[in-house]
Formats: structure tokens, sequence, C-alpha cells
């Protein structure tokens, strides 16, 4: 599809002009002069150390800034001449380092979607250069383009490796096509849209993850919405961005237990999605989304604002002007639900300052496995009470070395949730007499736990099996119980319940295991953070075990991995064959 063209040459930004946000514009035109700043600073001595291998990102990223401030009537940096020997000394460092093919090497070899994250960086500023056509930056636009044009071959014919990389090299041949138009990135860009975008039910994308749809696939939609004319694609986005409004914490970060990427165990927050919901507010009015950007706008000095620094992003105002134009009228915001998404299998409550997370939907019993790419948080539960925070609730029996339960199911339960999974394990019994080999040559093969030269898909198994149920139920005043039944076998099992550091962890019952570990053995303990606390327990003994274990399975230990999570943890011991209830107030 052609684009429409005279859609991307923006208007000018005017710091004085009364359609714009005026508190906005200052707030990131001071951000932004003092990222360059920093820049400045940090390369003022070599510039060159930019050269190594997997730097093309940071480079791009940085010339895409000092761009923004040279070219911005209300930065202190406009048309300033010291931005020039650094704005081309890093083009010409990318253009060095870029190979024949038009990629670069940064975290896989002549990689094409890594090459796309700087490219979209490179495009946006050499259209802010173009429009501003300042004589002092000809030289620079003409380097930037040469490693634009290069880039666009490698990018139309080259591969991806993960869901949100079709639509990232997308949107970086929709940017070049909009300067240098060719036939071969429509066609390449219209292939990749054609596999259909990997959205589920509930508004997450495949990958369940806020850190790539912050910073990946609802940027990339929106370029190919605005640029490639499939404005249908606006409606993806709105999509996750209103599933977004019951992730959220209220200070800010967002549930990520359910993705299947690197962010499923790490803390990320809302601002990273600042813009999305800017846009989206003022392209349809919605007042929540207003809501949400004015609420980001506000905590734009805060410390967690994000992993973007606030000053990178006046680059896509200025590419995008209407953005800087007022927002609507904001609308409240949901502070007091139960929201369900079956697609994630995934609850969120929410009371005020209080919050909880059910979670049963973890890759691994439909799969087996513990890789890149699945999701396989243990975590079945959190809550915050305020500032005092459960980050993690998990349990794990020493069964065959099976490791952590994990849910196959999340199911409303009457009053409550339901969490449910049974494993087994197998004892093998002798080969068949038409399996049996002289030379005990057997079929390396695996059982579920390990591998062994031992055939074991012909042989009968013996089965021990552990079933697992976990009823959750919010009781008055934004309390908890859980109910955690464990039949077949009669193994040790620990309830582990990390809380986040920062507070203060009391109770007769506690009996320390290491510098951050404890076992509550009997009655309730009290974690608290100011005037926020979360009692639990009762304690359960110490399970006939001394010190209490947490079995993290076979596929951890035996590469010498960990699933010990960050902050102070607890540990409730018992033995299967029991039913045991938690209380959390």
């Amino acid at each position: 599809m052609t684009p429409d063209r005279a859609r991307h040459c923006p208007e000018s930004v005017d710091p004085t002009d009364s359609r714009y946000d005026q508190h906005f514009l200052a707030f990131l035109g001071a951000t932004a002069d003092a990222r360059a700043t920093d820049i400045l600073k940090s390369h003022s001595d070599d510039l060159t150390q930019l050269r190594d291998l997997g730097k093309a990102r940071a480079a791009a990223r940085s010339l895409r800034t000092l761009t923004s401030v040279h070219v911005y009537g209300g930065s202190a940096y406009h048309h300033d001449s010291t931005l020039l020997a650094p704005l081309e000394e890093l083009a010409e460092v990318l253009s060095e380092e870029q190979f024949e093919d038009g990629l670069w090497d940064q975290g896989g070899a002549h990689s094409p979607p890594d090459t796309a994250f700087s490219v979209v960086d490179l495009a946006l500023a050499r259209g802010l250069l173009d429009q501003d056509a300042h004589p002092s930056t000809e030289r620079l636009r003409s380097t930037v383009g040469r490693i634009l044009r290069a880039a666009g071959r490698g990018l139309a014919t080259g591969g991806v490796h993960t869901a949100n990389h079709r639509w990232l090299v997308c949107a970086a041949l929709a940017r070049i096509h909009a300067q240098w138009p060719d036939p071969s990135y429509v066609r390449r860009i219209d292939a990749w849209l054609a596999e259909g975008i990997d959205q589920l039910p509930g508004g997450e994308y495949s990958e369940r993850s806020p850190n790539y749809a912050a910073a990946v696939t609802n940027p990339a939609l929106l370029t190919i919405a605005r640029l490639h004319g499939r404005e249908d694609l606006y409606a993806n986005v709105r999509a996750n961005l209103t599933a977004g409004l019951y992730l959220v914490e209220p200070n800010g970060e967002v549930e990520s237990v359910h993705s299947r990427r690197q962010d499923q165990t790490a803390l990320r927050h809302l601002p990273e999605f600042w813009l999305q919901y800017r846009e989206l507010a003022i392209r349809d009015g919605d007042g929540r989304f207003a809501a949400v950007a004015a609420l980001l706008g506000e905590r734009g000095t805060d410390q967690t604002f994000g992993e973007t620094p606030a000053g990178d992003r006046l680059a896509e105002i200025l590419d995008r002007p209407e953005l800087a134009r007022h927002l609507p009228e904001p609308a409240s915001l949901p502070t007091d639900f139960e929201h369900h998404d079956d697609s994630c299998r995934l609850v969120r409550v929410r009371h005020g300052r209080n919050t909880a997370t059910v979670f049963g939907g973890t890759d691994f019993p439909e799969l087996r496995a513990i890789s890149s790419g699945l999701s396989t948080n243990p975590t079945f539960f959190r809550m915050r009470k305020g500032a005092a925070i459960l980050d993690s609730l998990r349990l794990a029996p020493r069964f065959f070395s099976l490791g952590h339960f994990r849910a196959e199911g999340l199911e409303r339960d009457t009053d409550g949730w339901r969490l449910h999974a049974e494993v087994r394990g197998a004892y093998h019994q002798p080969l068949p007499p038409g399996h049996r080999r002289q030379d005990g040559g057997y079929a390396l093969t695996d059982d579920g736990r390990f591998w062994s030269a031992m055939d074991f898909p012909h042989r009968e198994r013996e089965y021990r099996t552990l079933r697992t149920e976990i009823l959750l139920r919010e009781v008055p005043g934004f309390g908890w119980d859980l109910t955690c039944s464990q039949t077949g076998a009669d193994v040790p099992f620990a309830l582990e319940l990390c809380f986040r550091p920062g507070g203060e962890l009391t109770g007769d019952g506690l009996e320390r295991v290491s510098d951050t570990t404890y076992q509550l053995v009997h009655g309730e303990a009290v974690y608290t953070v100011g005037e926020d606390r979360i009692i639990f327990g009762p304690g359960n003994g110490k399970g006939g075990r001394q010190p209490p274990v947490v079995d993290p399975g076979e596929r951890y230990a035996w590469l010498g991995g960990s699933l010990t999570p960050d902050g102070i943890r607890v540990l409730i011991t018992g033995r299967t064959q029991t039913t045991y209830r938690l209380t959390l107030r």
C-alpha cells in the first residue's frame, strides 16, 4: 500500500503555540536538554568508544536525542554548532560499523531485528533534520541517508526470531519507505502483516510482556498504522492499553508475572507506555487514557519513570506534533475491580491502594519445559497492602525433583479461585524380551526428569502421583484465605512467601534460616512498612526437615540455576496428605 506522504511532513512544534500543552513541552524540553548534556559529557573524551561491537543501538539513540534538541526551537541547544561534531562522529561510526548487507552486529550476527531498532531512531532523526533543513546538517543528513538506504535492503530480505520483531521490522521499513519509496519494502511489510497480529482475546500480545508491548509492539503498530495506511492496527494498540488499566499497581508498576519473556521476574513500570496512552487519548478522546497520560506526566521526574529517559522522548513529539496537543478531560480510572483475563489465566483484584494477583497460566504443564520464551514463573499469588508488598507466594513439594507447583488451570470456585495440578514420577520395570539387547546399548531417552541409556519408552511404568489443589478466597477488609490440599504421595513441602525489601518482619514463631530467610514454626508473623502491614500464618511446625528446603527441581539444579527470589523470605513447611490453611490479612 502506498502511504500518504503528506501525513509524514510534520508541522513544526512551536512551544508558544496555544494548541500545544505548554507544561508538557516545557518538561520534555528541559529533560531533553539535560539528556543531551549527559550524552555529550559521557562521550566527550572518546566518541569512538561506540565502535565497540553491539553499540549501534546506543549510538543511534544518542544521535536521535541530540538531533531533537538541535532542531527544537524551545531547546537551549537549538542550532548549537557544538552539537555538529558529535552528531557527525556518531553517524560516521554507525556507517563504518555497518556491513555490506546494511545490517549491524548487535546481539546477533548481521541481525535484521536489532538493526531495525537503530533504523527506527535514525529514520526519525533524518526526518527531523530534513524538515529543519539547516545548512549546517547537510553532511550529517547525507551520511544518515546512506545508512538508511543500505539498511533497507537487509531489512527487506532478512528474518527475525521473536514475535515482536516482525512489527519492529515493518515499522523500520515503513519509515525508510516514507523517505525513499521502494516496492520491495511494501511487499515485505505486507508479507509480515499477512501473518496476523498475535493478540490474545484479553488484549495481551502472544509474548504477554509489558516490556515488549511498551517498547516494541505498540510503538511499531502505531508507526505502521500511520505510515503504511493500516489504521485498523490502532484497535490492537487500544485493546492492549485497555488491558493495561487492570495491570497497573498504585505506584506505577505493571504486573508481569504472566509474561513469556525476561520481565516475568522483573519490575516493569507504566511510564514505558506514556506516549502510547497519550496518543490514543488524543486520537480517541478517551478520558481513561488521558487520566493515565496525565498521571504519568505528573510522575515524570520520579525515579521510577521507566527505562527510557524522559529526554529521549522529545524526538517522538517532534515527529508527531499532535501528541503535544492538550489531553481530553480525564475520566476516572478503575481502582475497585476484579478482572479475569482467561487468555492469560490471570486474575487481578484492586481496592484502592490494595491489590492482589492470582496466576495459573504458566506454559510448563503443556510443554514440560523451562526455556526462554516460555512463561514459567511459579509465583501463583501476590498482594500488596499499600507499601507492604508480598511479591511472591510459591509452593515447592519435594517430589521426584519435579520442582515448584505450576497450575494446570485457573477456575472460578464459588466465592474464590481454584488452582490445580497433577504431577507423576515413574519407576521403570524391566524391558520386555523383544527390546532387550545383549550388549546393553539402549537408546538414550528422557523419562520426564533426566536422560539415561535405558530405552524408557518401551518399559512399563509404576507411577507415584501428587495432586495439588489451592483455593484462594478474598475476605472482608482485603484479606485472603488460602487452602492448600495435596493428596497422593506423602512428601515434604515448603510454602514460600517473599516480601519486598524495605520492611520489618516480626513474630514470635519465626526462626532464622539464613540472612534473608525465616521459617514460621507457629503463630502469626507480621510484615510492616510504615503504617502498612500484612499479617500472615499460622506456622505449621518444622515439617520434619531442618533446615527447611525449597526444591527448584532437576531442571534448575542440574544447571546450577536458582529460583530463589530477592527479598525477605518466610517458609511454612509441612507434609502432603494434610490440608494447610494460610491467612493473609
